[in-house]
């Protein structure tokens, strides 16, 4: 591990607090950042399988296409190693900010980047439930986590917070037919068929799975068209071909019949000039 100037304990690894922050030099900042782990230890996400990684994916993949087509600079990852001043690291399964450069990131530290989380979902299966639904409610408020919203798979339901006036505390959001709205992302959230799907005013964000199924058709229809349009000019081409071989011999036969004119001409003359 890289030696700097703040100790990094292996067993609670942690960003400097503030203060200690502002007196390191921007090299010194370097090697804090690259001392913290990236890794995601199990004790803070242990696996739960498929109900848990197809939400969670289908989610923050569905997020990160919709602002990349609209050229919003949003920030979306998942269980990103994240370490706020002086407190123990946390991988949320969904995690979003704003005005941020999207590229990628092997952990997020709120001094280094300037800010901290500004949206953040918890997909619960089996796991720890007083840490989604208590202990989570009341940290996050407490580290000013704009939006916190858990969906809760076995029941199919969405819960979500948003940050009081003031700070320091969540209020629950009420649903209104059956959506909830994400000041912070500009979109609306619903439980469907079991995943959480976003919303765009009416229209709904579709899955990867969902574009590469329609980009698919549409590749399929272009395909068809094409090869439609490959016979259609292949008959043309063949008619042309008939129309050149008819052209040929109409000329053959027009040059024959001037061949028999001639002929006959010929042999007209030849008779008037015997008679």
């Amino acid at each position: 591990m890289v030696q700097s100037t703040w100790p990094i304990d292996p067993d609670d690894p942690r960003a400097p607090p503030v203060e200690v922050w502002e007196r390191l030099g921007p090299e010194e900042r370097e090697r804090v950042v690259a001392s913290l782990p990236a890794e995601v230890p199990l004790e803070l996400h242990p696996p739960e399988g498929d109900p848990h990684r197809v939400p969670k994916e289908g989610a923050r993949d569905a997020l990160d296409e919709f602002f990349r087509r609209t050229g919003r600079r949003i920030y979306v990852s998942s269980e990103l190693a994240t370490y706020y001043p002086n407190e123990p690291r946390f991988c949320p399964d969904i995690l979003a900010v704003l005005d941020t450069d999207p590229r990628e990131r092997s952990r997020w530290v709120v001094s280094h980047e300037g800010r901290g989380l500004d949206f953040v979902m918890e997909v619960h299966v089996s796991g720890d439930h007083d840490k989604d639904f208590r202990r989570n409610v009341e940290r996050y408020a407490r580290l000013g986590i704009p939006e916190y919203f858990i969906f809760d798979r076995p029941e199919a339901r969405l819960v979500g917070y948003r940050l009081r006036e003031g700070g320091g505390a969540y209020e629950r959001l009420v649903p209104q037919a059956g959506r909830f709205t994400s000041e912070i992302l500009g979109l609306e959230l619903a439980v469907d068929g079991g995943m959480v799907r976003f919303y765009y005013g009416t229209a709904p964000l579709p899955f990867v799975d969902e574009l590469i199924g329609k980009l698919g058709s549409m590749v399929d229809e272009l395909t068809a068209s094409r090869d439609a349009a490959a016979r259609r000019a292949d008959q043309e081409a063949a008619r042309a071909d008939q129309e050149a071989a008819r052209a040929d011999q109409e000329a053959a036969r027009a040059d024959q019949e001037a061949a028999r004119a001639a002929a006959l001409e010929a042999e007209l003359e030849a008779l008037k000039r015997r008679s």
